[in-house]
């Protein structure tokens, strides 16, 4: 059995979370039958492994479990938010959920864009460490391109980006 997998990825202050929420406000208005997991959630323990600074693989462990779950309360499609930091991950996520059909939609702005986003939300150590993994992360995600799709949010509402993901992708 197929599983249509739409990932939301992008770096730190994009707006993954946010979007997704709102793909799912839709899905429901539509009445079509979806779960949401913010992989941050999953995976949010101390300490963390030395070779696994984000906890990755337990986040993956978890998944896997939350999957069994949802597909046997008859869910059939998953909105992932996660940032996808190489292709290996794709075939992780597909481990986790048999008969995962994964689309990763990268969510785009500009560097300044992203570190003025997480400045509202984080302060002190947190707000550096977050503006440092925003820019990290930008350019990591823009020379690599792991992404089936890239959507611009520069100017655009969140509901405007949940709508175009959800043309674009045809759900």
């Amino acid at each position: 059995m197929s599983v249509p997998v739409l990932l939301l990825t992008g770096p730190v202050g994009v707006g993954k979370t946010t979007v997704t929420m709102l793909i799912s406000d839709l899905l429901e208005a539509r009445r079509v039958s979806h779960a949401l997991i913010d992989m941050d959630w999953m995976r949010w323990a101390y300490p963390r492994p030395v070779d696994d600074r984000f906890h990755l693989q337990l986040g993956l462990r978890n998944l896997a479990a939350l999957w069994q779950g949802y597909g046997a309360a008859g869910v059939d499609r998953l909105l992932l938010v996660d940032v996808v930091e190489d292709g290996a991950q794709r075939q992780a996520y597909a481990r986790a959920i048999p008969g995962a059909e994964i689309t990763i939609v990268r969510l785009h702005a500009s560097v300044t864009t992203l570190q003025a986003r997480v400045a509202k939300r984080e302060s002190g150590d947190s707000l550096i460490w977050h503006q440092q993994r925003a820019f990290e992360l930008a350019l990591q995600m823009e020379r690599d391109a792991l992404e089936d799709l890239r959507i611009e949010t520069e100017d655009h509402s969140a509901h405007e980006i949940a709508v175009e993901i959800l043309d674009r992708v045809a759900w």
